[in-house]
C-alpha cells in the first residue's frame, strides 16, 4: 500500500438504543502503519471483510460482560478476515491470508498469538470463515451437538433461523434426523428455510403465536435460541418433557453457552463441516455490504431490522487474488 493514510472507525458516544448513523460512530485518518511499526511475535494486516454480528450492540454498553466494552474513542471491535502486508513473526508471511479481530480498520497491527492461518478447504471461500466456517458455524455446531445433543426424533425448533448460525443449527439438526421448525422475519426468509429441507415461520405475522401453536402441536424437543425476548417466552410454553434449550451466547441455567469455551476443538469442527459443505449437506448464504468502512454502521444497524438472510459482512477491500491453502 503506497497511500499515507488508513481510516478507522472509532465509538463516538454511546447508543441508548439503536446505533445512530453518523452520533455513534465516527470515521478516522491515521498515519499509514508500515513494517518499521511492528514487534518481534506481531503482523501488519490489511482487512478484506469484516463480520457483523448481534452481539456488537452490547459491545457498546458501558457494562460488565463477558467481554470488556468498546471505549470511547476506541476503534470498534470487530472479527475479520484479512491479508498479511508485513510480518514480524515465524508464523506468518506476507500476503497470508488469516482471521483475526482487526476492528473496524483498514490496517490493523495483530499479535501472532491473535491471528489464524486461512487455509481454504476445496468447495469453500475466504468468507466462509466468518460464516459457516467461523464463529457462527461453530456456536450452531457446539450448541446442536453438544448442548442440545440433537438426535432423531427430535423437534427442533430455531430462532433467527435465516441468520449466519440459525440457518447452520437447522441444516445440522436436520443432518442428525430431526424434524426441524424454523421463525424468520419475512416471507422471502421462510421460502429459502423450506428450501433447505425445514419447516418455517414467520414471526412477523399477525396470527404467529396461534400458527406458532399448531406448528408445536407434539412440543418441543429442543430450542435453539437466537434472539430471546416474546419468542423464547412463548417458545417456553411449548416445552417438551426433557426438553433442551440453548441460549446462544446467554449465560443461563436453560444450557447457555460462550462458544470460545470450546476453541480447542474449533478446528475438527471445522473439518467436519467443510466436508458438510463439499457433500453439499450445509450451504451456505451470504449478504455483503459494499462500500468499505463507511457502510460498517449502516450495515450494523441493518443487521437488526434484518436486512440479512444468512451471514451479514462488510467488504473492506476487494482481494481478486485471494486464496490460501488448500486441506
Amino acid at each position: 500500500m503506497s497511500q499515507s493514510t488508513y481510516t478507522s472507525v472509532v465509538l463516538a458516544k454511546r447508543p441508548k438504543a439503536l446505533i445512530v448513523p453518523g452520533e455513534t460512530f465516527s470515521l478516522k485518518q491515521n498515519p499509514m502503519l508500515s513494517q518499521r511499526d511492528l514487534k518481534d511475535g506481531q503482523i501488519l494486516v490489511e482487512t478484506l471483510y469484516l463480520s457483523i454480528d448481534p452481539a456488537m450492540r452490547g459491545w457498546l454498553n458501558d457494562i460488565r460482560s463477558y467481554i470488556p466494552p468498546v471505549q470511547i474513542g476506541e476503534v470498534m471491535r470487530g472479527a475479520g478476515t484479512a491479508k498479511v502486508l508485513a510480518s514480524k513473526s515465524t508464523k506468518f508471511l506476507v500476503g497470508d491470508y488469516v482471521s483475526a479481530t482487526p476492528g473496524w480498520s483498514e490496517v490493523a497491527i495483530v499479535a501472532e498469538n491473535d491471528a489464524s492461518l486461512l487455509e481454504v478447504p476445496e468447495h469453500a471461500k475466504l468468507t466462509d470463515f466468518l460464516g459457516v466456517l467461523g464463529i457462527p458455524g461453530l456456536t450452531a455446531y457446539f450448541g446442536m451437538l453438544d448442548i442440545a445433543k440433537v438426535k432423531t426424533g427430535d423437534f427442533v425448533v430455531v430462532s433467527g433461523a435465516a441468520g449466519a448460525t440459525g440457518s447452520v443449527a437447522c441444516q445440522i439438526a436436520k443432518l442428525k434426523g430431526a424434524t426441524v421448525l424454523g421463525l424468520a422475519g419475512s416471507d422471502e426468509k421462510v421460502t429459502w428455510l423450506k428450501n433447505l429441507g425445514c419447516d418455517a415461520l414467520n414471526y412477523k405475522r399477525s396470527d404467529f403465536k396461534k400458527a406458532f401453536k399448531e406448528k408445536t402441536k407434539n412440543l418441543i424437543d429442543v430450542f435453539f435460541d437466537n434472539v430471546g425476548g416474546e419468542i423464547l417466552e412463548v417458545a417456553l410454553s411449548r416445552a417438551n418433557l426433557h426438553s433442551r434449550y440453548v441460549l446462544c451466547g446467554a449465560v443461563s441455567q436453560l444450557r447457555g453457552f460462550i462458544i470460545f469455551d470450546y476453541e480447542s476443538q474449533y478446528n475438527e469442527a471445522r473439518k467436519e463441516l467443510a466436508k458438510w459443505m463439499s457433500e453439499g449437506k450445509v450451504q451456505r448464504k451470504e449478504t455483503i455490504v459494499k462500500g468499505g468502512l463507511k457502510s460498517a454502521e449502516e450495515a450494523l444497524l441493518g443487521l437488526y431490522t434484518g436486512i440479512n438472510t444468512g451471514k451479514l459482512l462488510v467488504e473492506v477491500k476487494a482481494d481478486n487474488d485471494r486464496g490460501g491453502s488448500k486441506l
